[in-house]
Order: structure tokens, then sequence, then C-alpha cells
């Protein structure tokens, strides 16, 4: 009797480590015949593991004190009442939410861990990186400055060896304007993202910064009303400041 059909489910469920051991062997087998599918499971899993890694620092963190007093079984009714009241008090204060235990960094910084997720969603894809590649680069850009508000500019790093691949739209905040990513490749195949959103208000210009997102070294920066952010996980702190720095040149020339 032939194995079963293979499914896009078995295909995620592999990517996981849920597979089945009796559904193993039929799922190499498949992959081993189709090398695109076996380099779109390997991109899936890597970014799965890029993923986990900007999130690893909230699955360590201690559990607030006040929480943790907060949920004691033994807490007579006016005691949980209180320290319900205190951990609104603080929210208000050091914004915290109920029902969310991040604490909300600076806000400028937020663009930072945006456009790190956004990078590792889509660096990854083999087939479909950009919605737009960058033989309609005019198109591309024309399409995006018209959604976000502004004249854009696609920087070109042909000096660093990096050509665009293309760009595509991204969602913003809810009732925020929506976002534009711009993609980036060197001739060794490691890939570089451009970031770029509109700020609910002009926040003048800031200095370069830089961040580590998991493996994603971000630099960002915001300029009057806009925000712009530069991310790789496959290059040195050095080399994407320098491409940083020639797209800020190129950005406001």
């Amino acid at each position: 009797m032939s194995a079963a059909p293979v499914t896009e489910a078995d295909l995620q469920a592999f990517v996981d480590g849920r597979l089945p051991d009796a559904r193993q062997a039929d799922i190499e087998a498949y992959l081993a015949a189709r090398p695109e599918e076996a380099a779109r499971l390997t991109a899936y899993r890597a970014n799965d593991e890029s993923l986990r890694g900007l999130h690893v620092a909230a699955l360590v963190e201690p559990v607030p004190e006040f929480l943790l007093y907060a949920a004691r079984p033994r807490m007579a009714g006016l005691r949980r009442v209180a320290a319900v009241g205190a951990l609104v008090t603080l929210g208000a204060l050091f914004g915290w939410r109920l029902g969310d235990t991040r604490v909300e960094r600076d806000a400028t910084a937020e663009i930072a861990r945006s456009a790190a997720i956004a990078h590792v969603t889509y660096s990854p894809e083999v087939r479909h990186p950009v919605e737009v590649g960058a033989d309609q680069e005019a198109h591309l850009v024309a399409w995006l400055s018209k959604r976000l508000g502004t004249t854009l500019r696609a920087p070109r790093f042909d000096a660093e060896d990096y050509s665009l691949v293309g760009g595509r739209l991204l969602p913003g905040d809810v009732g925020s304007h929506p976002v534009a990513q711009f993609m980036y490749q060197s001739k060794l195949g490691t890939r570089v993202t451009l970031y770029v959103r509109a700020e609910s208000a002009d926040q003048g210009a800031t200095a370069f910064r830089y961040v580590q997102e998991g493996n994603v070294g971000v630099f960002y920066w915001i300029d009057r009303n806009f925000g712009y952010a530069l991310s790789s996980a496959d290059i040195a702190r050095d080399e994407l400041l320098k491409l940083a720095n020639d797209a800020y040149r190129q950005l406001n020339p």
C-alpha cells in the first residue's frame, strides 16, 4: 500500500517537530525529491528560531513580585482587591497593562523591535521575499510613497555589493499608517532590510541608535515625521553602521 499523500499540515508538523515517527521517513523522502520544498521548510525553521530568539528574554525574566503576591491562592478577598488596585496604579505610573506583563519601552525603540520582527519574517523567504521586485523599482517606490503619504527613496548600496531585491507594504500599529520595507541582498546571499514608518508627530531628529533584538542587529533613527530601521542577522555591527550611514545620506540629500 502506498504512503498517504503529503499535505501542508504534514510539512508544518515536520518543521515544528510534531510529526509522528511513523510519518518521518515519508516526509524525508518527499523532500529529498523536491529541493525547492526542502529549501522552503528550511527557511521556515530558521524563521521560527529567529522569532524565538527575539522573545527569549520574556521567557526567562522573573515574574514581578506584586503579580506573584496577587496570585497567591490564600489571599483574602479584600487583600486581592487591594493588590489589583495597586497593579492598576503601577500600570498608570510605569506603563504596565493588565493582562500584559511587558513594560513599555521608549516609544522610539519600538521601531527597532517591529523592524527586527519584519526582518526575520521575510528575509528567510526563498520564493516570495518581497511583494514587488527590483525589476519594477519605479512602480515599487511610487506605490509605497503613495501609501505612506510621502516621497520615498530606495537607497543604493552598490558600493557595498548589496543590490535591491524589492520591497513590500506592511501593516502599522492600530490606527497608524502602513509601513514600507525594502530588502537588499549581497553577492554572498546575506540580506538587509530597511523599515520605514510614519511617526504620529514631528519628533525632530535623533542620532543613530543600535539594539540587538535576538540575533538581529538594528540601527534606527527618527528624522522628523519618519522613523527608519536597518536590520540584519548576518553582518557585523560596523558593516551595518556603514550601510545605515549610506542610507541616511541618500534619504537626506
